[in-house]
């Protein structure tokens, strides 16, 4: 018998190539009056920012913009975007850019309402009243941001990555429009790629999974896994664009409604302690992971295999679920995510401060979810596993 589960998703979605032009008329139907834009400085020299600032005008929509967000989110960020919030007058949070400015405008949106600061709503479900109307803009593929119940913030004075998850928190309207992702580099497209790969994997294997999510998973992880490779050598190409899009929203609304699990918990200290980017921590650890996890669900990962093209017929359960990993460090290899050295980690600091990240990773939560659950000493194993892979791999 399935027991009742909560499924979460935006209240509205507009999908597809040129989506971004409804912005506007989205707004006004709503009677919404002056926007704050929460986005980077990237997007305002693409002129993505200015298009929706015209596009909002025409509709007499009024828009303020703090384009302050030039790293992964941290508590810095929010408390600025709020401040630019009161003082312009506004009613509603536009959010342009990747998963960074989406997360920063998540906080800002339940901060106007809840008052206090970010810090204080670390976990899960300590948000007591929904936020001001939010509208998602996301011009990678990959965070999923648009549709997931969850925002992670970097506290800079205890290099944390708080995870902080409410249904307040996701978005009023997700706007997806894949010919925003034109402008992104191979290297961004390499690594939001992957980290939408990693939702749809761990929200497929999860512990709390659904069958409403495993539709989705299975679907995002072809979508993905059959266009990465397209979509970051040819950044013209649009349909691989458009499916990758597809894949990231699809793997968002998954994770959100089942959870990440080992892969996650472990990335988010790495990328608090190194500052790298959450989607290549986690290309460097998924394969490990991956490996490691198998023998909790075999069946799951052969699943997973059979959905990044691998041919499994005539295969044990376990032979089939290797295949996963055999198709996940190609895919790494191919799309050339760099190694944690490469980056400027070192492996002495990264053992150093292993004890710690495992704390953290599974004071989070996320290992919980894992088919194999792991203890501390194995994440710490873990850590060192991926690190010396790395290497391998780019040797």
């Amino acid at each position: 018998m399935m027991p009742p589960r909560e499924f979460i998703m935006p209240a509205q979605m507009v999908i597809g190539s040129g989506a971004v032009e409804q912005v506007g008329a989205q707004c006004a139907k709503r009677g919404w009056r002056k926007a704050l834009i929460v986005t980077d400085q990237i997007m305002q020299k693409l002129g993505i920012v200015g298009q929706v600032e015209q596009n909002l005008a025409n509709h007499g929509i009024a828009g303020v913009v703090y384009a302050g967000v030039n790293t992964e989110p941290v508590v810095e960020y929010v408390q600025e975007a709020l401040a630019r919030y009161h003082e312009g007058g506004c009613d509603f949070v536009v959010a342009v850019g990747g998963g960074s400015p989406i997360d920063t405008a998540k906080a800002v949106a339940v901060l106007v309402t809840n008052g206090g600061s970010i810090e204080q709503y670390k976990g899960i479900g300590k948000i007591a009243n929904p936020g001001v109307p939010l509208v998602a803009i996301p011009t990678t593929a990959g965070t999923g941001s648009e549709a997931t119940i969850y925002t992670v913030i970097t506290d800079q004075k205890t290099d944390v990555k708080m995870l902080i998850g409410s249904p307040y928190l996701m978005p009023t309207i997700a706007i997806v429009d894949p010919m925003l992702t034109i402008s992104s580099p191979p290297s961004v497209t390499a690594a939001t790629g992957v980290d939408a790969l990693v939702h749809a994997i761990e929200a497929y294997v999860s512990v709390k999974r659904q069958p409403m999510t495993d539709v989705l998973c299975l679907s995002a992880i072809e979508l993905i896994s059959s266009n990465i490779r397209q979509a970051w050598a040819n950044g013209n190409n649009i349909e691989a664009r458009e499916k990758m899009m597809l894949g990231a929203t699809q793997a968002g609304i998954a994770f959100s409604n089942s959870s990440v699990a080992l892969v996650h918990g472990m990335s988010r200290p790495i990328g608090a302690h190194f500052h790298i980017a959450h989607g290549v921590s986690n290309a460097a650890l998924l394969a490990v992971v991956t490996e490691f996890s198998l023998v909790g669900d075999p069946k799951r990962y052969a699943d997973i295999a059979r959905a990044m093209g691998e041919p499994i017929e005539g295969l044990s359960l376990m032979e089939a679920a290797d295949r996963a990993v055999v198709a996940i460090r190609r895919l790494v290899r191919d799309i050339k995510i760099p190694s944690l050295r490469q980056l400027g980690v070192e492996r002495e600091r990264l053992m150093e401060l292993a004890p710690s990240m495992a704390d953290a990773a599974i004071d989070s939560g996320s290992p919980a979810n894992n088919p194999r659950k792991p203890t501390k000493q194995e994440i710490i194993e873990l850590y060192a596993k991926a690190y010396d892979e790395g290497e391998r791999m780019v040797g």
